[in-house]
Protein backbone atom coordinates (compact mmCIF):
# COMPACT_ATOMS: atom_id res chain seq x y z
CA UNK A 1 0.00 0.00 0.00
CA UNK A 2 1.34 3.60 -1.05
CA UNK A 3 -0.10 6.42 1.04
CA UNK A 4 0.29 9.90 -0.86
CA UNK A 5 -1.53 13.44 -0.58
CA UNK A 6 -1.93 15.66 -3.73
CA UNK A 7 -1.72 18.97 -4.65
CA UNK A 8 -4.89 20.69 -6.93
CA UNK A 9 -6.41 23.37 -7.18
CA UNK A 10 -9.21 22.65 -4.65
CA UNK A 11 -6.32 21.68 -2.32
CA UNK A 12 -4.62 18.75 -0.79
CA UNK A 13 -6.46 15.21 -1.29
CA UNK A 14 -5.48 12.29 0.13
CA UNK A 15 -4.39 9.53 -2.09
CA UNK A 16 -3.72 5.88 -2.74
CA UNK A 17 -1.39 4.74 -5.63
CA UNK A 18 -3.00 1.71 -7.28
CA UNK A 19 -1.52 -0.83 -9.16
CA UNK A 20 -1.56 1.09 -12.11
CA UNK A 21 0.44 3.32 -10.51
CA UNK A 22 -2.04 6.57 -10.74
CA UNK A 23 -2.53 8.37 -7.31
CA UNK A 24 -7.09 7.94 -7.00
CA UNK A 25 -8.33 10.56 -4.44
CA UNK A 26 -9.77 8.72 -1.44
CA UNK A 27 -11.37 12.17 0.32
CA UNK A 28 -14.57 10.75 -0.16
CA UNK A 29 -13.89 8.57 2.75
CA UNK A 30 -10.84 9.85 4.72
CA UNK A 31 -10.55 13.47 5.46
CA UNK A 32 -6.44 13.74 5.32
CA UNK A 33 -3.19 11.55 5.85
CA UNK A 34 -2.75 12.52 9.55
CA UNK A 35 -0.26 10.60 12.63
CA UNK A 36 -3.99 9.69 13.34
CA UNK A 37 -4.25 7.69 9.59
CA UNK A 38 -0.89 5.91 10.39
CA UNK A 39 -1.79 4.19 13.70
CA UNK A 40 -2.42 0.23 13.68
CA UNK A 41 -6.27 1.25 13.51
CA UNK A 42 -6.12 3.85 10.46
CA UNK A 43 -3.28 2.08 8.24
CA UNK A 44 -5.98 -1.15 8.41
CA UNK A 45 -8.89 1.78 7.43
CA UNK A 46 -6.09 2.65 4.57
CA UNK A 47 -5.71 -0.85 3.68
CA UNK A 48 -9.30 -1.57 3.72
CA UNK A 49 -9.83 0.83 0.28
CA UNK A 50 -9.99 -0.30 -3.16
CA UNK A 51 -8.34 2.35 -4.53
CA UNK A 52 -9.65 1.46 -8.14
CA UNK A 53 -13.14 2.53 -6.78
CA UNK A 54 -11.97 6.13 -6.76
CA UNK A 55 -11.37 8.65 -9.02
CA UNK A 56 -7.88 9.07 -10.65
CA UNK A 57 -6.34 12.57 -9.42
CA UNK A 58 -3.02 14.62 -10.94
CA UNK A 59 -1.64 17.07 -9.23
CA UNK A 60 2.21 17.64 -7.26
CA UNK A 61 2.73 15.66 -4.20
CA UNK A 62 2.47 17.37 -1.13
CA UNK A 63 4.69 15.99 1.95
CA UNK A 64 3.06 12.53 3.03
CA UNK A 65 1.48 13.23 5.95
CA UNK A 66 -0.13 16.59 6.89
CA UNK A 67 1.21 16.97 10.30
CA UNK A 68 4.53 15.48 10.98
CA UNK A 69 5.21 15.85 14.73
CA UNK A 70 9.09 16.09 14.86
CA UNK A 71 11.77 14.91 12.43
CA UNK A 72 14.36 13.24 14.12
CA UNK A 73 17.98 12.84 12.12
CA UNK A 74 20.57 10.29 12.65
CA UNK A 75 24.22 11.53 11.72
CA UNK A 76 27.51 9.92 10.05
CA UNK A 77 25.30 6.17 9.78
CA UNK A 78 26.95 4.76 7.00
CA UNK A 79 31.02 4.30 7.69
CA UNK A 80 32.22 5.44 4.03
CA UNK A 81 30.20 8.84 4.44
CA UNK A 82 31.69 9.43 8.16
CA UNK A 83 34.71 8.69 6.50
CA UNK A 84 34.71 10.58 3.29
CA UNK A 85 32.84 13.84 6.11
CA UNK A 86 36.67 13.02 8.10
CA UNK A 87 34.78 12.32 11.22
CA UNK A 88 35.18 9.06 13.34
CA UNK A 89 32.61 6.43 13.38
CA UNK A 90 30.22 7.07 15.97
CA UNK A 91 29.63 4.18 18.87
CA UNK A 92 25.86 5.34 19.53
CA UNK A 93 23.74 7.09 17.18
CA UNK A 94 24.38 10.93 16.46
CA UNK A 95 21.12 12.46 17.06
CA UNK A 96 19.64 15.89 15.61
CA UNK A 97 16.51 17.37 14.75
CA UNK A 98 15.57 18.99 11.16
CA UNK A 99 13.24 21.65 12.78
CA UNK A 100 11.57 22.84 9.67
CA UNK A 101 8.29 21.93 7.71
CA UNK A 102 8.11 19.17 5.26
CA UNK A 103 7.92 19.68 1.60
CA UNK A 104 6.81 17.51 -1.26
CA UNK A 105 8.87 15.43 -2.89
CA UNK A 106 9.16 17.70 -6.22
CA UNK A 107 8.89 21.49 -4.53
CA UNK A 108 11.77 23.53 -5.21
CA UNK A 109 14.52 23.27 -3.02
CA UNK A 110 15.69 27.24 -2.10
CA UNK A 111 19.10 27.98 -1.18
CA UNK A 112 19.03 29.72 1.92
CA UNK A 113 20.04 33.75 1.62
CA UNK A 114 24.14 33.69 0.86
CA UNK A 115 24.21 30.01 0.87
CA UNK A 116 27.51 28.57 -0.64
CA UNK A 117 27.63 25.36 0.71
CA UNK A 118 24.17 23.74 0.25
CA UNK A 119 24.76 20.15 0.19
CA UNK A 120 21.71 16.74 -0.94
CA UNK A 121 21.39 13.77 0.74
CA UNK A 122 19.05 11.01 0.19
CA UNK A 123 17.60 9.08 3.27
CA UNK A 124 15.51 6.13 4.12
CA UNK A 125 12.77 7.87 6.60
CA UNK A 126 10.87 5.78 8.94
CA UNK A 127 7.61 6.89 10.03
CA UNK A 128 6.41 6.06 13.66
CA UNK A 129 3.13 4.78 14.14
CA UNK A 130 2.94 3.50 17.62
CA UNK A 131 4.19 4.74 20.76
CA UNK A 132 7.40 3.80 21.50
CA UNK A 133 9.12 4.17 25.03
CA UNK A 134 12.16 1.83 26.08
CA UNK A 135 11.16 -0.62 23.23
CA UNK A 136 13.39 -3.52 23.04
CA UNK A 137 15.20 -4.10 19.48
CA UNK A 138 13.53 -7.10 18.65
CA UNK A 139 9.94 -5.55 18.80
CA UNK A 140 11.07 -1.87 17.75
CA UNK A 141 10.17 -2.40 14.01
CA UNK A 142 6.29 -3.06 15.10
CA UNK A 143 6.08 0.27 15.97
CA UNK A 144 6.67 1.55 12.51
CA UNK A 145 3.83 2.66 10.27
CA UNK A 146 5.61 3.11 6.91
CA UNK A 147 8.76 4.46 5.07
CA UNK A 148 9.58 7.27 2.59
CA UNK A 149 12.21 8.94 1.01
CA UNK A 150 13.61 12.31 2.82
CA UNK A 151 16.07 14.20 0.89
CA UNK A 152 17.83 15.93 4.40
CA UNK A 153 19.66 19.23 2.66
CA UNK A 154 21.89 20.46 4.59
CA UNK A 155 24.13 24.17 4.36
CA UNK A 156 27.67 22.74 5.47
CA UNK A 157 28.68 26.04 6.85
CA UNK A 158 26.01 26.45 8.88
CA UNK A 159 26.21 22.88 10.18
CA UNK A 160 29.58 23.29 10.98
CA UNK A 161 31.05 26.43 11.18
CA UNK A 162 28.91 28.64 13.27
CA UNK A 163 29.11 27.09 16.53
CA UNK A 164 29.16 23.17 16.27
CA UNK A 165 25.45 23.16 16.00
CA UNK A 166 23.78 20.71 13.53
CA UNK A 167 20.12 21.15 13.30
CA UNK A 168 20.78 25.05 12.59
CA UNK A 169 22.52 23.68 9.04
CA UNK A 170 19.73 21.65 8.76
CA UNK A 171 16.24 23.40 8.86
CA UNK A 172 16.37 26.24 6.46
CA UNK A 173 13.04 26.46 4.80
CA UNK A 174 12.46 23.63 1.80
CA UNK A 175 15.58 21.37 3.80
CA UNK A 176 13.03 18.44 4.03
CA UNK A 177 11.60 17.04 0.68
CA UNK A 178 9.06 14.02 2.16
CA UNK A 179 7.89 11.45 -0.05
CA UNK A 180 6.42 10.89 -2.64
CA UNK A 181 4.86 7.69 -0.87
CA UNK A 182 4.25 6.62 2.10
CA UNK A 183 4.61 2.77 1.87
CA UNK A 184 3.47 0.88 4.23
CA UNK A 185 5.70 -1.04 6.43
CA UNK A 186 4.09 -4.53 6.01
CA UNK A 187 5.38 -3.82 1.97
CA UNK A 188 8.79 -3.77 3.09
CA UNK A 189 10.24 -6.75 4.72
CA UNK A 190 13.28 -5.46 5.15
CA UNK A 191 14.40 -2.08 5.43
CA UNK A 192 18.02 -2.94 5.78
CA UNK A 193 18.38 -4.03 1.80
CA UNK A 194 17.17 -0.82 0.03
CA UNK A 195 18.88 0.05 -2.99
CA UNK A 196 19.67 4.18 -2.81
CA UNK A 197 20.56 6.82 -5.41
CA UNK A 198 21.16 10.58 -5.82
CA UNK A 199 21.74 12.48 -9.66
CA UNK A 200 22.53 15.88 -9.43
CA UNK A 201 22.35 17.47 -13.44
CA UNK A 202 21.74 13.32 -14.51
CA UNK A 203 25.24 12.65 -13.07
CA UNK A 204 25.09 9.97 -10.27
CA UNK A 205 26.58 11.43 -6.83
CA UNK A 206 25.42 8.69 -4.36
CA UNK A 207 24.98 5.40 -4.11
CA UNK A 208 24.15 3.01 -1.64
CA UNK A 209 22.23 0.49 0.33
CA UNK A 210 20.88 0.53 3.69
CA UNK A 211 22.30 -2.76 3.96
CA UNK A 212 25.74 -0.18 5.08
CA UNK A 213 24.22 1.14 7.64
CA UNK A 214 25.83 1.53 11.00
CA UNK A 215 23.02 0.97 13.56
CA UNK A 216 19.92 -0.53 11.33
CA UNK A 217 16.14 0.95 11.79
CA UNK A 218 15.79 -1.66 14.39
CA UNK A 219 18.51 -0.16 16.80
CA UNK A 220 17.88 3.12 16.03
CA UNK A 221 14.18 3.08 17.37
CA UNK A 222 15.08 1.14 20.16
CA UNK A 223 18.04 3.89 21.13
CA UNK A 224 16.01 6.85 20.46
CA UNK A 225 13.27 5.75 22.95
CA UNK A 226 15.17 5.18 25.70
CA UNK A 227 15.65 8.99 25.56
CA UNK A 228 12.35 10.39 23.79
CA UNK A 229 9.18 8.56 23.66
CA UNK A 230 8.26 8.32 19.96
CA UNK A 231 5.05 8.94 18.35
CA UNK A 232 2.57 8.26 15.93
CA UNK A 233 3.59 10.96 12.90
CA UNK A 234 6.92 11.03 14.34
CA UNK A 235 9.57 10.62 11.27
CA UNK A 236 13.12 9.39 11.74
CA UNK A 237 15.59 9.71 8.63
CA UNK A 238 18.65 7.38 8.84
CA UNK A 239 21.49 8.86 7.61
CA UNK A 240 23.03 8.86 4.01
CA UNK A 241 25.37 7.02 2.05
CA UNK A 242 28.66 8.52 0.56
CA UNK A 243 28.93 10.81 -2.43
CA UNK A 244 27.79 14.19 -1.12
CA UNK A 245 29.34 17.44 -2.11
CA UNK A 246 31.08 17.81 0.72
CA UNK A 247 32.95 14.48 0.44
CA UNK A 248 34.21 15.72 -3.01
CA UNK A 249 37.38 16.80 -4.78
CA UNK A 250 36.83 19.25 -4.42
CA UNK A 251 33.40 19.94 -2.76
CA UNK A 252 30.83 20.52 -4.82
CA UNK A 253 27.86 22.49 -3.75
CA UNK A 254 24.62 23.26 -5.26
CA UNK A 255 23.79 26.28 -6.97
CA UNK A 256 20.49 27.72 -8.70
CA UNK A 257 19.59 25.61 -11.65
CA UNK A 258 20.58 22.36 -10.55
CA UNK A 259 18.06 19.47 -10.46
CA UNK A 260 18.55 16.62 -8.20
CA UNK A 261 16.85 13.01 -8.62
CA UNK A 262 16.69 10.74 -6.07
CA UNK A 263 15.23 7.75 -5.45
CA UNK A 264 14.86 4.07 -2.91
CA UNK A 265 13.84 1.30 -4.35
CA UNK A 266 10.02 0.22 -3.92
CA UNK A 267 9.53 4.15 -2.29
CA UNK A 268 9.75 6.11 -5.47
CA UNK A 269 11.64 9.09 -6.86
CA UNK A 270 11.76 12.64 -6.09
CA UNK A 271 13.10 15.58 -8.33
CA UNK A 272 13.84 18.96 -7.01
CA UNK A 273 15.22 22.45 -9.44
CA UNK A 274 16.97 24.40 -7.08
CA UNK A 275 16.04 27.97 -7.02
CA UNK A 276 17.93 31.22 -5.92
CA UNK A 277 16.54 32.65 -2.28
CA UNK A 278 13.59 34.58 -2.43
CA UNK A 279 12.61 36.72 0.24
Amino acid sequence: MKLARIKTTTGIHPALIGTDGRAHDISAVVGDITAQTVTPEGMAQMRSIDPSDHPVIQGEYAPVLDDIRRIFCIGLNYSDHAEEAGMPIPSEPILFMKSCPATGANDDVILPRGSEKTDWEVELGVVIGTRAHHVDERDALAHVAGYCIVNDLSERAYQTERGGQWTKGKSCDSFAPVGPWLVDAADVPDPQSLPMYLDVNSARRQTGTTATMIFGVAHIISYLSRFVTLMPGDLITTGTPPGVGMGMKPPQYLKAGDVMELGIEGLGVQRQPVVAYRP
